[in-house]
């Protein structure tokens, strides 16, 4: 059996490990990475849960590395008609070398993990969204310069994403603040986990205490995918939680807004906001594609992080209007 790591959560890298991590997706982004550490190597993408991001990110990624990636929906595979994920784990393990899973229970990636005997990347569980809470630390570093000493506030549902915010602060040097109502907080045992560790995390309720001096407001939509039932309830629970321009006046004066999409116009956030001077959500989706690649090349494609583990020192880039062209 080949030695392998899996990435289910940010906690599978360590503190010095994600900095290199961003420094190599840099290099990809900026086209000073031309390696293709996947040629003749497949991923297999395993979609219980449907996405736009996700499906296009690992697909365009595996491509650009070298690698060719199968979309496998439960409709497309066993899994669909009962079989065992572990039986599945071990059948992939033979015929590809990584598998991606965006699924809704985490323990079904936890599963698939402990059989396969090549990474598992997890693409989202209902727990967390690692690769998400990637791109948006990648894009802070790209607009702001760097993260460390940076407050960033979560306004919302304590969701995966919230809680992948937690293990972020856990692992980084920054202040995490999340507004959320009540019933609806993040899972209290990762926050104290984290503020065992030393993480600066708050977690209140009012959305302007959490936006006050915030240098990143970052949101989601108040029902994920498979909560649709619940959407009239959320509507009202969440009202004033918002995302509008008050609320982003509240921030840093040259706070970013970050949004995983797609996103509910009106709800979660305004119109004004998703498509004013500080959003950044198109660079941060973009993003996805560049994190992904480097997690991809360093578990699928063995490429090592030792080079990136020390890299030059970041300094804020002056201000100027976010791109809005393509990414080729």
């Amino acid at each position: 059996m080949t030695a392998h790591r899996d990435f289910l959560s940010i906690l599978d890298f360590s503190s010095a490990e994600l900095p290199a991590l961003f420094r190599l997706a840099e290099d990809i982004r900026n086209k000073r990475y031309v390696k293709k550490p996947m040629a003749g190597k497949v991923l297999a993408m395993i979609f219980q849960k449907s996405s736009t991001r996700t499906r296009v990110s690992f697909e365009v990624g595996a491509f650009d590395l070298g690698g060719h990636a199968l979309f496998l929906s439960q409709r497309d595979i066993q899994l669909g008609r009962g079989e065992p994920i572990k039986d599945m784990a071990r059948v992939l393990s033979r015929m590809t070398d990584g598998i991606m899973i965006r699924a809704y229970e985490h323990a079904h990636a936890e599963e698939l993990a402990e059989y396969a005997d090549v990474p598992v990347i997890n693409g989202l569980t209902d727990l967390s969204h690692p690769c998400q809470i990637l791109a948006d630390l990648l894009t802070v570093r790209q607009f702001l310069g760097t993260f460390e000493g940076k407050r960033i506030a979560w306004i919302g549902d304590g969701n995966n994403m919230a809680h992948s915010w937690i293990e972020a602060a856990q692992r980084l040097k920054f202040s995490l603040r999340l507004a959320c109502p009540e019933r609806y907080e993040p899972d209290p045992a990762l926050i104290a986990t984290a503020r065992a560790e030393g993480a600066d995390v708050t977690l209140v309720r009012d959305p302007r205490e959490a936006a006050d001096g915030a240098h990143v407001i970052n949101t989601d939509v108040w029902a994920s995918m498979g909560q649709e039932d619940e959407s009239n309830e959320r509507i009202q629970v969440f009202n004033g939680y918002m995302v509008d321009d008050a609320l982003m006046a509240r921030a840093d004066r040259d706070a970013i807004f970050l949004h995983c999409l797609p996103a509910h116009r009106g709800e979660e956030v305004s119109e004004s906001v998703l498509e004013g001077p500080q959003s950044r959500v198109w660079a941060e989706a973009e993003n996805r594609l560049h994190i992904q690649k480097a997690i991809m090349a360093v578990l699928i494609g063995h490429e090592s992080l030792a080079p990136y583990m020390r890299g030059p020192k970041r300094t804020a880039p002056k201000k100027k209007s976010p791109a809005r062209g393509k990414r080729r």
